[in-house]
């Protein structure tokens, strides 16, 4: 099984004024055969509470891939791609570009989408769009590398 934790980043989720829609269409996606979901939590778009939330996830909890939705766009307070770097030992830019690419298949906005993906010790970390929309879509482009990509970051061959 892979280990995986959710991290919803929303000021509005955080504050109790909107419904998180984001973490569950993650977790819909994800296959109950391949991957049990450890956690699933909601962090303000402050770089100090994302920061600690992935820690916490990778260092603490052990969990082998962290999926983070919201924060990763032009806005003022989107800053979840820059929380997510400053934590992470290596990035997998090609993750991102896979992301982005399908997304553009969908929509030219998805252009605008500024999601990273790094490694921090044996735990992969994902941006994803805040939209349930632009989830699903960033996801389905990756999710069929994730398990190939845990095996490698356990000391797996290519």
């Amino acid at each position: 099984m892979i280990r995986t934790a959710i991290l919803t980043i929303s000021d509005s989720c955080a504050a109790g004024r909107t419904q998180d829609a984001g973490g569950p269409a993650i977790a819909e996606m994800l296959d109950a055969a391949l991957y049990e979901v450890c956690a699933a939590r909601v962090a303000s778009d402050d770089a100090g509470a994302i920061r600690n939330e992935l820690k916490m996830f990778c260092d603490v909890e052990a969990v082998d891939i962290v999926l983070t939705t919201g924060g990763t766009g032009f806005g003022p307070r989107d800053i979840t791609p820059e929380a997510t770097a400053e934590v992470c030992e290596r990035l997998a830019p090609g993750l991102g570009e896979l992301m982005r690419a399908e997304g553009l298949r969908h929509t030219p906005t998805a252009a605008l989408s500024r999601a990273v993906a790094g490694i921090r010790g044996r735990t992969l970390i994902i941006n994803l769009p805040g939209s349930p929309k632009g989830v699903r879509e960033s996801l389905a482009a990756i999710l069929k590398v994730l398990p190939h990509a845990v095996k490698m970051m356990a000391g797996g061959g290519h």
